[in-house]
């Protein structure tokens, strides 16, 4: 690769993080909105930096991620669900059930569906060893687990706590704005058609899951 071709790279990559700094915020449900809020309050500065609601091309299609919360300390991808009622849980289970007022719903395992997130995290970012890039699943609301709580599922509070655990630092100030560079290089834009694009892929692959 040619010098001016590093060098564009590069520029596009230092554009896209600060871009990204002022990136409007989408429309948002109640979970997305309270995980955001709890990881904005208590992850900031230039260790931390938080991408909400990011598209990003995978395999035939795409794959839409709540939360990134690239920093020093590693990468968290994080699925958020808000639920009432009490949820019926197993890692191992393809689907999960919200049981409330004698009503069942199913709902795909969060755990697969933020492994899918996990894949193309790791793609986008090739260079960041798979044992840095750190997935969990939060959710908020009044839903109570009437099974054991899957590992690797937190509450908001449990979330923070667990994120704030990691203090070793793996990536770089430069090598962190590198991976938020190259993140928003590739998200697809935030609108309305981006999500039914996304939507209609979801159908296409698994029918009504979501």
């Amino acid at each position: 690769m040619r010098v001016i071709e590093v060098v564009a790279l590069l520029g596009a990559l230092v554009a896209g993080f600060w871009l990204g700094r002022f990136r409007r915020t989408v429309v948002e449900n109640q979970g997305e909105a309270a995980v955001r809020r709890a990881l904005t309050q208590n992850f900031s500065g230039t260790a931390y930096h938080l991408l909400n609601n990011i598209t990003l091309p995978f395999e035939d299609g795409t794959t839409q991620v709540d939360h990134v919360l690239v920093s020093k300390y590693g990468i968290f991808v994080i699925e958020s669900k808000h639920y009432s009622g009490w949820i019926l849980a197993n890692a191992s289970w393809p689907t999960w059930t919200q049981v409330i007022f004698k009503q069942k719903h199913r709902f795909q395992n969060p755990l697969r569906q933020n492994y899918k997130h996990v894949k193309a995290i790791q793609q986008v970012l090739d260079f960041v060893p798979s044992e840095h890039i750190h997935p969990q699943v939060a959710f908020t609301g009044d839903a109570v687990f009437k099974t054991e709580r899957p590992a690797g599922v937190f509450d908001v509070d449990g979330l923070v706590q667990h994120i704030g655990q990691y203090t070793t630092e793996v990536l770089t100030e430069n090598r962190l704005q590198f991976c938020v560079g190259r993140l928003e290089c590739l998200r697809k834009t935030i609108s309305g058609q981006t999500d039914v694009e996304h939507q209609e892929y979801l159908n296409r692959k698994h029918g009504d899951a979501t």
